[in-house]
């Protein structure tokens, strides 16, 4: 059979997709993760571009077509263009962008099929007049498979997660069944123009979903809504407050309550009173909108007051009773609250909480209020019929609650947010009815067939619509539950998981479905139908509920897949919080999938240490699995496409004199090769914030590095470890120097170039030790990082004496003092000198020690054109202090001064960072990672610069 060299495995323009990618983790309305929350879902732009270029013969596949590399490159060019174009978020519906992607597809497609005519499998495998389907076994929040259906592949999903399932039913199953369809409500039907009107794609269902959503809120607000009660700005609070004149004698529509969880003091002279938990009393932080708490003591009680401005004490205000991490202080007595005590008090039941304050929407912006003792009330009169049962997960990483007492998943919510849930959930059904009866007369048969059975008729559609009606009464619980807090320099309320994880919320915002504002009904909805109406309802999809391990989906399909991160995120247990409500308001719809009390997790391939007894039992089970789940993908791949894996888990772990590996990564590796497949190409692809929550103290990357992987060869050799290690000598130097081109982040490095490394490792069916032992993937990686060191550091030969000496001495000892005499034996080493580093704006030496000058002490009026000693240290460290004062703007007329002489800057930076990391220097580190990472906007702005002033030439470009 012959296998066409793919563009994924060649080249990629990296930068382009990186750029896209990240700036769509901005995109909001109409964006599909914003149907249903996933933890760590893919760029959708990164996910089309693999997708594209994993199906697209490079040119070098083609010599008769494009017989010289000139030839070949410039072919190469004019698909980068299409990549560049496609990644767009603009172009995500955009049709003739698309049809430019598919039509390269199709091409490289015959091509394969005429090569292949003569193939024992032909007919099954090379059908020239259709592609082949794509399959994703752990399908998650649905990226890969969507952006597969958008290219023109009939998409297939599988997870054994429901949850995931029901997103990518949602995204890729229910739109194409529905595709072109008018709305069927009465509201659109009236319109003399709504068959004229061309209903693209889902826009049609989307407006139903809309339409039907909106009725909800009305009806629900009916019958709850005497629950979230307007506030009456009277005389008697204007007294108090003249801010509030302007507001007097109008009722106000509240935005949120907020509430601080309470426990009796542990004094015994105030035992009686219930004392707050507030990890902050500040309301709001807004420079001019300050507003905050303030506890009045009166005789045995306290009340809470609203202050607008700065708080005398704003050490206080800022951090409310709280001492430090669960330990508070008695607002009566100043007694210490430990926190063993409050989770005694907690797990007792004995718990509570107490209104701080009212937020209001004002026409001047938030009005903040002191609580009511009928506002309170009414929050109380709320009596649920019903609570989601089933354990909040009591180990989480990041946290989790159930320590204080919230052991089940109703305990994380209030009274009165059940009674809204319930209310709404009900009201899905309700929905569905009107939404079958309205379709009737609208056109659609009834041909009795539900959503599940696969039918297309009225029943079938009222279930669709109600599946993001459900989605909506999710994305509510989201932002209606009592782990939400209120965000006081935003003026808005967090959601539930702003990480992944269910931590205790001491201080937490209670929102209003019927609100204009943040976490209100209607702004959830916008979310859900806003992106439907993205969908691309094209080619056929199928989601369905599957263990990757045992499927059969993947046979003759093309595979791009996004496993577990080893131990990162349990994703079953998380995605319990949805489930208990999606259970309540979708069994009618989809009674087998869920069909069971909780997410299914004995399966679920993570290697999570509390579930299976110990580290080692976890890691055993993480390796099986994933080895049966990779050896699924090896057999039944379309042969003539390489796959895809997308990774994203960090090296950490020094091990002893072997360097650093990683459990994480080697765990997954060595399942990957021992599935059968050797990798062919690795890609960095930005695909996550690096301010997101979970980045902090958590094993995560900002690139996942996309392995593309070819079932190894039957005729494999078998090397000795020195013929391994001497192939990576010769190879990773260079795949290094081809990821610094392409911008990639210091930080992702190192986990970047594991994959050129690992590339030659799988080449070889077994590589043996000295004793005839094979070589592990722990000790493949501790030699690829061993590698990577050895070629970073040979690249300081680039540099010059000055440079090569700070790098020594950086190593050493950073930015602080060393003594002299060693500062000079290592200058006579390097052949410079001590004074002329000093000359050369670089070091101070004063009383018999010397430093490195940080980058914020190097003069600010420094010219390169009249340094009589210009270093590519001082060179680094001086855009480095122009970017952090100036930003990239500034930084440019710098490097369009330095000219070439700049590019040793970056290729600096990455270097040092490496040396920051291994000594734990954070904050250099970020400086230079930064660096790396505004590089690519530095030189743009610059060349932009250089444009429009060409008669001034770069001051080192002549060299």
């Amino acid at each position: 059979m012959t296998f066409n060299k793919k563009l994924i495995e060649v080249a990629l323009p990296l930068a382009a997709i990186n750029k896209a990618s990240v700036r769509e983790k901005s995109i909001r309305h109409g964006h599909p993760s914003t149907l249903h929350l996933w933890w760590a879902r893919r760029p959708l732009a990164a996910a089309r571009a693999v997708i594209f270029s994993q199906m697209v013969d490079d040119p070098s596949a083609h010599p008769d077509l494009f017989p010289t590399e000139k030839a070949q490159e410039k072919k190469r060019q004019q698909l980068f263009r299409i990549i560049e174009d496609l990644v767009q978020w603009e172009n995500t519906t955009n049709e003739a962008v698309l049809e430019r992607a598919r039509a390269e597809i199709w091409q490289s497609w015959r091509y394969t099929c005429a090569e292949n005519a003569d193939h024992p499998r032909a007919r099954e495998l090379f059908d020239r007049y259709k592609l082949p389907a794509f399959h994703d076994p752990f399908a998650g929040g649905g990226a890969l498979p969507l952006e597969a259906q958008r290219l023109g592949l009939e998409a297939y999903a599988s997870d054994l997660n429901p949850v995931a399932v029901l997103i990518n039913k949602a995204m890729i199953e229910i739109p194409p069944k529905f595709a072109g369809k008018p709305p069927m409500n009465p509201e659109s039907r009236k319109d003399k123009n709504l068959f004229e009107h061309e209903w693209r794609g889902a826009q049609g269902l989307a407006e139903d979903v809309r339409y039907y959503g909106q009725w909800m809120r009305d009806e629900a607000e009916k019958r709850i809504g005497y629950l979230y009660p307007k506030v009456e700005i009277t005389a008697e609070m204007v007294k108090e407050r003249p801010d509030l004149k302007p507001y007097i004698d109008k009722r106000l529509t509240v935005i949120a309550w907020l509430w601080a969880r309470t426990v009796k003091s542990p004094n015994p002279a105030f035992a009686q009173v219930d004392v707050p938990l507030a990890s902050t009393f500040m309301l709001s932080t807004k420079p001019g909108k300050e507003a905050y708490v303030e506890p009045v003591i009166e005789g045995c009680g306290y009340r809470f007051t609203v202050k607008v401005g700065n708080p005398k004490d704003t050490e206080a205000a800022k951090n409310g009773t709280k001492l430090a991490r669960a330990n508070f202080v008695c607002l009566m007595s100043g007694a210490p609250i430990p926190g063993d005590y409050i989770k005694a008090e907690g797990k007792a039941g004995r718990m509570g909480a107490r209104m701080m304050a009212i937020v209001a929407n004002g026409d001047r912006g938030r009005v903040y209020l002191a609580p009511t003792p009928e506002m309170e009330s009414v929050a109380f009169k709320a009596e649920p019929t019903w609570r989601p049962s089933g354990d909040v997960p009591a180990r989480l990483t990041g946290g989790t609650c159930v320590p204080y007492g919230l052991r089940e998943w109703g305990d994380l919510f209030t009274s009165r947010q059940l009674v809204a849930l319930t209310t709404f959930s009900d009201l899905v059904q309700e929905a569905r009815e009107s939404v079958k009866i309205d379709a009737l007369p609208a056109g659609l048969l009834d041909d009795g067939k539900p959503l599940a059975a696969g039918g297309t008729g009225a029943a079938a559609y009222a279930d669709a619509v109600g599946v993001y009606l459900a989605f909506t009464v999710d994305k509510c619980a989201h932002y209606w539950s009592a782990i939400c807090s209120w965000h006081n320099s935003g003026e808005k309320m967090r959601n539930t998981f702003g990480r992944q994880a269910i931590p205790m919320v001491w201080d937490y915002a209670e929102g209003n479905p019927f609100s204009a504002s943040s976490g209100n009904w209607i702004a959830m909805l916008d979310w859900a139908w806003k992106a439907l109406e993205t969908a691309p309802a094209t080619a056929r999809g199928i989601a369905g509920q599957g263990d990757a391990q045992s499927q059969s989906i993947s046979a003759d399909k093309l595979v791009s897949t996004d496993p577990p991160y080893y131990d990162n995120i349990g994703y079953a247990d998380l995605s319990d919080f949805f489930y208990v409500w999606l259970r309540r308001t979708l069994k009618p719809v989809f009674p087998n999938l869920f069909a069971t009390l909780a997410v299914p997790k004995a399966e679920e391939l993570v290697a999570t240490a509390y579930r299976h007894g110990s580290r080692q039992n976890a890691e055993i089970f993480f390796l099986d699995g994933m080895t049966r789940a990779m050896r699924q993908l090896a057999q039944q791949a379309h042969p003539a496409f390489p796959i895809t894996i997308y990774y994203a888990f960090k090296q950490s772990e020094s091990d002893g004199n072997n360097g650093t590996a990683s459990t994480g990564w080697d765990t997954f590796l060595a399942a990957v090769i021992e599935a059968g497949f050797a990798i062919s190409g690795t890609w960095p692809m930005r695909t996550e914030l690096s301010n997101r929550m979970v980045s902090s103290g958590t094993n995560a990357l900002a690139s996942s590095i996309i392995l593309v992987c070819r079932t190894r060869t039957a005729d494999a050799p078998t090397a000795p470890r020195r013929e391994f290690f001497t192939a990576l000598k010769a190879e990773l130097p260079v795949a290094l120097a081809h990821l610094q081109r392409g911008n990639i982040a210091p930080v992702d490095l190192a986990q970047a170039a594991i994959g050129p490394g690992m590339a030659v490792y799988t080449r070889y069916a077994r590589v043996l030790d000295a004793e005839g032992k094979p070589l592990s993937v722990r000790e493949a990686l501790a030699l690829i990082n061993q590698t990577l060191d050895e070629a970073l550091a040979e690249q300081e030969g680039d540099f010059d004496a000055e440079t090569r000496w700070s790098l020594a001495w950086f190593e050493q000892s950073g930015f602080a003092e060393g003594e002299y005499g060693v500062a000079e034996t290592l200058s006579t080493a390097k052949d410079t000198s001590i004074s002329g580093m000093v000359q050369a704006g670089i070091l101070s030496a004063k009383g018999g020690k010397v430093r490195l000058l940080k980058p914020n002490e190097l003069p600010a009026d420094w010219d390169p054109a009249t340094d009589p000693r210009l270093t590519a240290w001082e060179v680094v460290h001086q855009i480095i202090r122009v970017l952090e004062e100036g930003g990239e703007s500034a930084a440019a007329e710098l490097v369009s001064k330095l000219g070439t002489k700049a590019e040793l800057a970056r290729e600096l930076a990455y270097r040092l960072y490496t040396l920051c990391e291994r000594k734990k220097r954070a904050q250099e580190a970020l400086s230079y990672n930064g660096l790396v990472q505004s590089w690519p906007e530095i030189t743009r702005l610059a060349r932009d610069a250089r444009t429009r002033q060409p008669s001034k030439t770069p001051l080192f470009d002549q060299e």
